[in-house]
């Protein structure tokens, strides 16, 4: 009962605090949107530059097909069944513990 009555209190005068905080004024505020009149203007594109760095003939590139060979081998997936079952397996042959300790008395 004391405990219910704590909480309802803490509950009621926090509600109640969250109240009287400061109150917004009821004036309506017009936003200013900053104006940027160099933002839409004509000028000249900056100089071409290059993304792997150093001049422009240190970067190199073909056209072609690659054989399939170079992308080394297919890897098939394994079976979820296939999984569980090497699993299982593993966990019959593994290692048990030589000392069982069981909780005496209570």
């Amino acid at each position: 009962m004391k405990t219910t009555l704590v909480v309802l209190f803490i509950t009621c005068s926090s509600l109640a605090w969250g109240q009287t905080a400061g109150t917004l004024s009821s004036q309506p505020v017009v936003g200013q949107i900053p104006d940027h009149p160099q933002h839409a203007s004509l000028h000249d594109m900056a100089p071409e530059q290059s993304l792997v760095g150093g001049s422009p003939s240190t970067y190199t590139y073909a056209q072609g097909e690659r054989p399939l060979w170079e992308f080394g081998p297919v890897s098939e997936p394994v079976p979820l069944g296939d999984v569980a079952r090497a699993y299982r397996k593993q966990k019959l042959t593994a290692k048990k513990a030589e000392i069982v300790f069981e909780k005496q008395g209570s």
